[in-house]
């Protein structure tokens, strides 16, 4: 309660006129004082709260570690571009390998009305599906990663793809080994028979990173007559320990005949030099491996000797051009300014190969 001039004057008995004045001065500045903090705090609740932008992130699996490394590139990012006006809220789910499951997963997020969804899809024949549930709620999607085909794509003009060029990933692949075979054969040719006899780990059946991969890297070599011999191929998946149980197998059946290892990611790489070292081979005795992606344990293989070459898919550029798409899209703004959007539907970033030799500019 606020006490009254009365009840100050009541107190003030006995005092002097004087006195009671400056008493009475001393009041009033007070109220004055909390009359201006309530209005202050008055006025700062009537302040807008910042625009949050909502985000779903729908992975097919989040312990690939080409995807984990574009998730900590997209939160770091997303952080970084924060203002007092404007918050991004990512949210991220593990479809575990499980189309159904994503399915549901970017039903709750349309259900929810986030802004955007960005979809790294598990099976690319049911992006059409995904594209009519979105289009439906009105929810912008960003495929990345794995890229749906073009007819799906078109079914409406709020449909996106950020990625990279497979063609081109294989080719450099393909490149590091021919370079090296160029300028000192032996280090490849390691029998002398004048024949790169290979293996190929693949990934996923079916996906296009997988066959344009698998298709240019080899072609690199035949476009510069290198000769080579494919004494096995198999499926691993992407992943690293399906890649250790198929090289080991391998190591079992050919051995020593085994002169380079193609890998279509890293994490099938470094599982075959798993497989060699489990083997009983010294670093010296490692066939000529190579991945793709440069994810962060590739560059350290590659620093250790054991991982001869990779290229790297760039993790950065792509979380960025992702989220440059969410905010252009969450505004309602035109995408003219978006850097590299090709046809109103692609972003595509570019690969860069990693050796020995230029390690040091892609570690952190």
């Amino acid at each position: 309660m606020i006490p009254t001039m009365k009840s100050c004057s009541s107190r003030s008995r006995g005092r002097s006129h004087a006195e009671v004045t400056a008493m009475n001065h001393s009041f009033l500045r007070r109220m004055a004082l909390l009359a201006a903090i309530g209005f202050c705090c008055l006025a700062g609740c009537a302040e807008e709260e910042p625009e949050t932008v909502r985000i779903g992130v729908a992975l097919y699996q989040q312990d690939d570690t080409f995807l984990s490394t574009i998730v900590q590139n997209l939160e770091q990012q997303a952080k970084e571009r924060e203002t007092a006006d404007r918050k991004l809220n990512l949210n991220i789910a593990d479809g575990r390998g499980s189309q159904a499951a994503q399915n549901e997963q970017i039903e709750r997020f349309l259900k929810q009305g986030y802004d955007v969804v960005c979809v790294n899809i598990v099976d690319r024949t049911a992006a059409a599906v995904l594209i009519d549930k979105a289009r439906a709620s009105n929810v912008p999607l960003i495929f990345f990663n794995r890229e749906p085909v073009e007819e799906d794509l078109m079914r409406w003009d709020k449909v996106f793809y950020v990625g990279s060029d497979a063609e081109q990933s294989g080719l450099l692949q393909g490149g590091i080994v021919r370079d090296v075979w160029k300028a000192d054969r032996g280090l490849i040719d390691r029998n002398g028979d004048g024949l790169l006899q290979y293996v190929m780990l693949e990934g996923e059946p079916g996906h296009q990173d997988t066959l344009l991969r698998t298709e240019n890297s080899i072609k690199a070599l035949t476009k510069a007559w290198v000769p080579v011999e494919k004494l096995a191929n198999d499926s691993a998946n992407w992943q690293r320990g399906q890649a250790h149980t198929r090289m080991a197998q391998w190591l079992k059946q050919i051995g020593q005949q085994v002169e380079v290892v193609f890998a279509n990611n890293d994490d099938m790489a470094l599982g075959a030099i798993d497989a060699c070292f489990e083997a009983g081979m010294s670093e010296d005795q490692l066939p000529f491996v190579v991945g793709v992606d440069a994810t962060p344990p590739a560059l350290e293989a590659i620093a250790e000797g054991t991982l001869k070459g990779t290229v790297r898919n760039n993790a950065s550029a792509q979380a960025s051009a992702m989220l440059d798409l969410a905010c252009a899209l969450s505004a309602g703004e035109g995408l003219n300014g978006i850097e590299g959007l090709k046809n109103g539907k692609y972003i595509r970033t570019e690969y860069a190969v990693v050796t020995p030799e230029n390690l040091d500019e892609f570690l952190p």
